[in-house]
């Protein structure tokens, strides 16, 4: 079984809601255990700027796939949700987006995926959400605290937590 960090993010929609559904599809659809979940985190938007703030999270799962099958399987999920990678802005707003930024320390550099996430170091709104659940996890010989250190977390705020009753 591998231990895997996922970052969950969207700002179209009722992004929490989708994240507790697409955690669900997450777990049964790659017969994952989850492990941990981190807050939901309020974040400015990223790359382009002028659109609504993101809610981002990170899971920790344990799965028996493989690498590209995981990634599959989120891409999958992701249109499932509404995602249509094919006819969607780079960084633009989007219903859910799974990004798989490390699978045990398993290192791959091909087109259709690279691991660890190759910008995982320059995401805040990765990274916050990561030290909360793993911060202590080393991911291409770099603590996630650590990393995290080196960041501004500017404009990040931790949600309440939902009332689930």
């Amino acid at each position: 079984m591998a231990d895997v960090l996922i970052a969950l993010g969207g700002n179209v929609g009722d992004v929490r809601a989708t994240f507790g559904k697409a955690i669900a599809n997450i777990c049964g659809m790659t017969q994952a255990a989850l492990l941990a979940r981190s807050s939901d985190y309020s974040t400015p938007p990223w790359g382009e700027e002028d659109q609504s703030p993101f809610i981002n999270a990170c899971i920790q799962i344990e799965t028996s796939l493989d690498p590209h099958a995981l990634l599959f399987t989120l891409h999958r999920i992701e249109k499932k949700f509404g995602r249509d990678r094919a006819r969607e802005q780079r960084w633009g707003p989007r219903t859910l987006d799974l990004d798989l930024i490390a699978y045990d320390d398993v290192r791959i550099d091909k087109p259709e995926l690279t691991l660890p996430h190759p910008r995982v170091f320059e995401r805040a709104f990765v990274l916050v959400p990561l030290a909360e659940i793993v911060p202590d996890r080393v991911i291409a010989g770099r603590r996630v605290a650590d990393a995290l250190a080196g960041l501004s977390a500017e404009g990040i705020r931790r949600l309440p937590d939902l009332d689930l009753t």
